[in-house]
């Protein structure tokens, strides 16, 4: 049986920056005795990470002694531009990234939702294809796209549907699990300073994402209600501008607003479902 974790060709890894991509990049550092010459490893950084996830992301590359490529849409009239190379210590930590797209590339502001979720493409998927562009990796941004491989488990049967290459998710062809996961972490040295409850890090990726329950977003709120600032004044920025109304003018048009959730979210929590389910993203893990 061929290893799913064996580099063949040019390839990029993703890294997300939680524990299942940091553990497909072990076990591929494992499989080729390190990181091959056709390989990199990418981060995209959108300036909404919690500070521990990009902790995690410096300490991989360190214990592992491996270059990780941080990443950043930055806005530029040249398309072909539109990212920047940053590290631990430049790297976006208030939501730059994002509000840029909302702001310039959205044109006059206009917020992703559950149904338009331009977000991941645009400070994600576009960016790193760029740079792998701007490196020679691939001749277009087509190619640089599908030469991603990404942390998506053989438990995450909905997201493994809807990636028509199967050899980008070298976890789901090696059957590797949310709990296989967990047990090699518990075994490490380091970890993502970040809560595991059952294999699920709700502290990850963008920090009140809003494809996210609004149970949890209510629970990070309630734990540090600064986190909802910057969301809340995306929101009030989009609808005072006048020029943008309706569903365009909040991330979410099926529950209150981010600012009316900070109000009661320490007292009016048990309002929501707690077993409403996330909606699954490619922002990885």
């Amino acid at each position: 049986m061929s290893d799913p974790f064996k580099i063949l060709e040019p390839t990029c890894i993703s890294f997300s920056g939680g524990r299942t991509s940091a553990y497909m990049l072990w076990r591929v550092l494992q499989s080729n005795n390190g990181l091959p010459e056709d390989a990199v490893i990418c981060f995209a950084n959108t300036g909404k990470e919690e500070e521990a996830t990009l902790r995690f992301v410096e300490r991989c590359s360190t214990e592992w002694n491996v270059p990780i490529t941080w990443v950043e849409f930055d806005y530029n009239e040249d398309t072909s531009k539109r990212f920047k190379v940053v590290n631990f210590e430049t790297a976006s930590r208030n939501g730059e990234p994002f509000e840029s797209v909302i702001f310039k590339i959205r044109a006059n502001g206009y917020l992703p939702n559950p149904v338009t979720r331009f977000c991941t493409i645009e400070m994600k998927i576009r960016p790193v294809g760029k740079y792998l562009r701007s490196i020679g990796f691939a001749a277009t941004q087509t190619a640089a796209e599908n030469m991603s491989w990404v942390g998506i488990r053989a438990d995450e049967q909905r997201r493994v549907a809807k990636i028509a290459d199967k050899d980008r998710m070298p976890l789901a062809a090696a059957g590797v699990t949310k709990e296989m996961v967990g047990d090699f972490w518990r075994a490490q040295s380091f970890d993502l300073e970040l809560p595991n409850n059952n294999g699920v890090t709700m502290h990850g990726n963008c920090d009140l994402c809003f494809l996210k329950p609004t149970s949890q977003i209510l629970s990070l709120i309630s734990e540090k209600p600064s986190r909802a600032i910057w969301w809340a004044e995306m929101e009030s920025k989009c609808q005072s501008s006048g020029m943008t109304t309706g569903d365009g003018a909040r991330f979410r048009k099926d529950r209150p607003s981010y600012a009316d959730m900070l109000k009661f979210s320490a007292d009016q929590r048990s309002f929501f479902d707690p077993a409403e389910e996330g909606i699954s993203c490619f922002c990885g893990d």
